[in-house]
């Protein structure tokens, strides 16, 4: 008798390959198809893909179970028809769904989740498969509250007409422009990486009691809607230039970029250099130092795909609540601060087109503290693209600080109202005065 198999020892040891395998597969089915070209590169698109793929993994648990083991988990055909049928609603129906789904679905997947709990406690008796299996429903419970908790915070957050400033089309989708002051040239600040207009809180005031000043929130951030076309240096200097006529703010511009801003205010004075006055770069990123020769390439790759990929992704996260951790609020957001990123190579090869900017006023303004390697060294290069420039190092500043700082965010303030007075007087700049002094 000793030499006959424990008939029931041999499916629960089963089981728990089974369930391994299970959720093996469902992530995997999950990665595939949110890669996959047939799938439209949107959140909705990218998100019902994601669903799909997880119900296959939950299918295959109920369908292996039943087959091959005497403990069929057919409870698990649950969360796959529950997950499935939102990811294909997803694929099939696009943004409308998703908006009406973001009210039902995290409590219809709570209710699932602790309900599978449930089963799982009560129908299997596999300890390595339950451990597997019990992670697996820890996520879906996450999800469901971040979800949940995001959709209640939009709700509260929703944002009706600015209470200042006003909404223009731009072409598909409208910016937020708000102007202050008078007086020319019209100073056009450009917030840094992942900012809005509102970061730019210290410097605004003290620019429009000397001159008037235009600040807003590129697309996809703060009051302005996402755009459809790639947001990279160009797209964002066309936008700025038509938000700008349309909004009746006549050049020419004392342009004033921070960070990533500067790459945007580099490639407007590029393309539009009739309509620039003068530059004041904040800490800028520093342009390409030359452009890279076009590589041949047997199979091209979409760049734009990739990063609408994983941009829908990172907005898919802030549905869950992500976003808020980090510090941003709306998906949106979150998706065109991941965009700015991954359009960097772009955007810094296209703020290299001005080559020069002749003997207009420039002014360069760099931290004093926390600068990696080489970055002074850019800073010089970008103040030599003018013979009349400054470079300006703030002591004590950090390359944040610089916009969010009071005391610091006033020396960039007195840095543009330089660069105002030169383009006013057409003195030279002078690195050892300030406007104001």
């Amino acid at each position: 008798m000793s030499d006959i198999p424990n008939l029931k020892t041999a499916p629960r040891q089963r089981l728990g390959g089974i369930a391994a395998g299970s959720m093996g597969t469902g992530i995997l089915a999950a990665m595939l198809l949110a890669a996959a070209p047939f799938v439209p590169a949107t959140e909705a698109g990218v998100t019902g893909a994601i669903l799909v793929g997880l119900a296959l993994g939950w299918a295959v648990l109920a369908v292996l179970s039943v087959r091959f083991t005497d403990q069929p988990q057919t409870w698990a055909f649950a969360p796959a028809l529950f997950l499935g049928t939102g990811g294909i609603l997803l694929l099939a129906f696009g943004s409308p769904v998703h908006e009406a789904l973001a009210w039902v679905w995290p409590p219809a997947l709570l209710v699932l989740a602790l309900w599978m709990l449930v089963q799982v406690t009560r129908r299997l008796r596999s300890r390595g498969a339950r451990l597997l299996l019990y992670p697996g429903i820890a996520l879906l419970v996450l999800a469901s509250l971040g979800a949940g908790s995001e959709t209640v915070s939009e709700a509260v957050d929703a944002q009706g007409p600015p209470v200042q400033g006003e909404l223009l089309d731009v072409g598909g989708h409208r910016l937020y422009l708000d102007c202050a002051g008078s007086g020319s040239p019209t100073v056009v600040l450009e917030p840094g990486a992942g900012l809005r207009s509102s970061d730019l809180q210290w410097i605004t005031p003290l620019v429009a009691a000397d001159t008037r000043v235009c600040v807003y929130d590129r697309a996809g951030r703060g009051w302005s809607d996402p755009a459809t076309t790639p947001q990279d240096g160009a797209h964002v200097a066309a936008d700025l230039h038509t938000l700008l006529e349309r909004g009746n703010e006549p050049g020419p511009y004392v342009l004033a970029g921070h960070s990533f801003g500067g790459l945007y205010a580099l490639t407007f004075a590029a393309r539009y250099p009739g309509e620039v006055a003068g530059l004041v770069l904040v800490d800028s990123t520093a342009p390409a130092a030359e452009r890279e020769p076009e590589r041949p390439r047997t199979a091209p790759a979409d760049p734009d795909d990739t990063i609408d990929r994983v941009s829908a992704l990172a907005a898919g996260a802030a549905r869950l609540g992500l976003g808020r951790l980090v510090g941003v609020t709306e998906p949106s957001h979150l998706r065109s601060t991941v965009e700015e990123y991954l359009h960097a190579g772009p955007s810094v090869r296209q703020a290299a087109a001005l080559r020069t900017f002749e003997d207009k006023p420039l002014a360069v303004l760099t931290a004093g503290t926390g600068s990696r390697p080489g970055w002074a060294v850019s800073q010089e290069t970008l103040a030599s693209l003018s013979t009349n420039s400054l470079h300006r190092v703030v002591d004590g500043s950090t390359h944040a600080s610089l916009v969010t700082d009071r005391e610091d965010a006033a020396a960039t303030a007195r840095g543009i109202l330089d660069v105002v007075s030169a383009v006013r007087t057409g003195s030279p700049m002078d690195s050892g005065r300030s406007a104001g002094d």
